[in-house]
């Protein structure tokens, strides 16, 4: 499939503080097509997990359009957005935060099936749930236990299940393996990119681990102080990075080979701009090392240089 499932247009998202307004989210505009996987990635405090949120409406967003199917989804009043609800659901970074402890994997799994009533009947829900730990790789003796009583994998794997449980056709992915070891990480890695490929769904993967994200991604963006600085295929990304930022990303990747030669790092100096109130221009300007008088005047533009690969820098305007 290659039209277009979501599309943000201008988003933003301001938290006020006693100091002036955060600017947590701030213009980001990007388009996925239905069944790919646009990974989502930058250091921590960038805005990832607030950009998932404000997309499916847990954050109110303070200007911008949210688009699905080419509707604006921000404009939907309570009842319409129940209904969006169904094909748009998330995946929680925190396994057990996420869950609520006191109840049931058989319960947290039909919780939302019960509170949208696409399924009547307790035999149809529990035949329901069986077949949904039975996609995701949970054995039925899980059925009635409890969340303490399992480990991360098995958790995040609940916490798929119920994402599942409604039969989305979107879901926000945000940071689901961070908290889990390396060999669990790739056991859900692989089972996302199974259930992509069986049910044609459509992911927002997001992360501050580049080397996952390549593993699942089709396109990438590279935020920054809650800005798009890059967004290109994955592929591409990798070979030929076009923002500072996102060369310095890659080359703290470490290359897991006594044989291969070390990349050189590009160190990260000076401090971070403050991103409440910030001035106009480039955010990364104060830790950039090719940084020019220019970068700090005017805001700076998205341009493409490449078929599908946008940057947001002065370096590339004349080229």
């Amino acid at each position: 499939m290659s039209e277009i499932l979501l599309e943000t247009i201008d988003l933003k998202k301001y938290f006020y503080t006693p100091r002036g307004l955060l600017h947590a989210v701030d213009g980001i505009n990007m388009q996925i097509k239905s069944g790919t996987t646009l990974g989502v990635v930058g250091e921590s405090g960038c805005g990832k997990s607030t950009l998932g949120r404000v997309i499916l409406r847990l954050l109110s967003a303070t200007s911008g359009q949210v688009l699905f199917e080419g509707q604006n989804i921000l404009d939907y009043d309570n009842k319409k957005m129940k209904n969006m609800r169904l094909m748009m659901q998330m995946i929680f970074q925190d396994p057990y935060a996420s869950i609520n402890p006191r109840m049931s994997v058989s319960e947290i799994i039909s919780d939302p099936i019960r509170i949208c009533k696409t399924i009547n009947g307790k035999e149809a829900i529990a035949e329901k749930v069986r077949d949904l730990m039975k996609t995701v790789g949970l054995g039925d003796r899980y059925v009635n236990s409890y969340p303490h009583e399992m480990d991360g994998g098995r958790r995040q794997r609940v916490g798929i299940a119920r994402a599942l449980a409604l039969e989305p056709r979107f879901i926000i992915c945000d940071e689901p393996v961070s908290a889990l070891d390396v060999s669990v990480q790739a056991q859900i890695l692989n089972l996302l990119m199974d259930l992509q490929e069986e049910r044609q769904l459509t992911y927002i993967f997001i992360t501050h681990d580049l080397s996952v994200v390549k593993h699942i991604s089709d396109e990438i963006m590279v935020m920054y102080l809650g800005q798009c600085v890059e967004k290109a295929p994955a592929q591409e990304l990798f070979e030929n990075p076009l923002h500072p930022y996102t060369e310095m990303l890659l080359s703290a990747i470490p290359i897991p080979s006594i044989e291969t030669a070390q990349r050189e790092r590009k160190k990260v100096r000076g401090e971070a701009t403050n991103p409440i109130n910030p001035e106009p221009g480039c955010r990364f300007a104060g830790r950039c090392p090719y940084s020019k008088a220019i970068c700090l005047q005017n805001e700076i533009k998205q341009i493409e240089i490449n078929p599908g690969h946008q940057v947001s820098c002065v370096n590339y305007y004349n080229e």
